[in-house]
């Protein structure tokens, strides 16, 4: 019989292998091996998944049931090849999870949104770029109905805009699908390239179409920062609430949104049903999944 590392090991590889990513549990199972490597415990018992599933303190209760959530699954798979293990029962930890209530941006918040991206800063050459980024990035989501890890990854090979299609790679259960895009959200993106090619001229850069002040692909941290900053400043948020609308919202609006400001408006572009001030209009679509 194998060690319970091994069939660690063995359980997430046929799962990734079906298209789950697994990182956290991952990460949690492994963790959960080691705990029952420094305890000698050669098979899965309900007291050890207990004791490992609530070694944290400072959590919710949700935390508590998640990690022991990943441990009934892995036990599960491993009671078939070892008649010992015992597979904790649902609700031995009962808890109620608490889920964000999702907020809708009217058109006009998400273009003051975008204007305030076009305000930002620049006190060197090298930020030059960066509202235009945010500008777009967040134009983009608002559109799109692209996930931010999926927009975040998009690179410049993946933007057809002759064709008028983003390919969205690797996205959830590791699926490629073809994100439609309207006239006046390409010339948007059009204008975004030449400008970031001319900012990169003679200068090393990532093929990844939103990149930061250093060349990289954006970092998934700065972004929210970015947002809650923005957002406070056109009142979305006080400036000391913890918690408010979420950059996660905006790529869900259930209608068309359209969007255009400043520099980028190009009323030539837009759809018959869009005012005349738009510059970026599509519909949020997300297939495939």
């Amino acid at each position: 019989m194998n060690t319970l590392r091994q069939a660690v090991q063995e359980y997430l590889s046929m799962r990734r292998n079906l298209g789950f990513a697994l990182r956290k549990v991952g990460h949690g199972l492994l963790d959960f091996v080691t705990f029952m490597e420094q305890r000698r415990a050669s098979y899965i018992t309900q007291t050890l998944a207990l004791d490992w599933a609530q070694q944290p303190q400072k959590v919710q209760p949700a935390q508590w049931a998640e990690r022991l959530c990943f441990v009934r699954g892995f036990a599960r798979y491993r009671s078939a090849t070892d008649s010992r293990t015992q597979i904790p029962p649902q609700g031995l930890l009962p808890f109620r999870r608490k889920r964000p209530r999702p907020y809708l941006y009217s058109d006009d918040e998400i273009e003051r949104l975008l204007r305030a991206a076009l305000k930002m800063p620049c006190r060197y050459q090298r930020c030059e770029l960066r509202p235009w980024v945010y500008y777009c990035l967040f134009g983009l989501l608002s559109v799109s109905g692209l996930r931010l890890g999926e927009a975040c990854n998009l690179e410049l090979q993946d933007v057809d805009l002759k064709a008028a299609v983003l390919t969205i790679r690797r996205t959830k259960f590791g699926k490629t699908r073809l994100v439609p895009l309207h006239a006046s959200t390409c010339q948007v993106l059009r204008n975004y390239i030449a400008r970031r090619r001319r900012h990169w001229a003679q200068r090393p850069v990532s093929s990844y179409l939103f990149v930061s002040s250093s060349g990289h692909r954006l970092d998934g941290g700065n972004i929210q920062r970015t947002f809650y900053v923005l957002s406070r400043q056109i009142g979305l948020r006080g400036l000391s609430d913890s918690h408010g609308p979420r950059l996660h919202d905006i790529d869900s609006q259930p209608t068309h949104s359209c969007v255009g400001i400043g520099p980028m408006r190009n009323p030539s572009a837009t759809c018959q049903s869009c005012p005349p001030s738009s510059a970026m209009c599509a519909l949020p679509t997300r297939t495939g999944i």
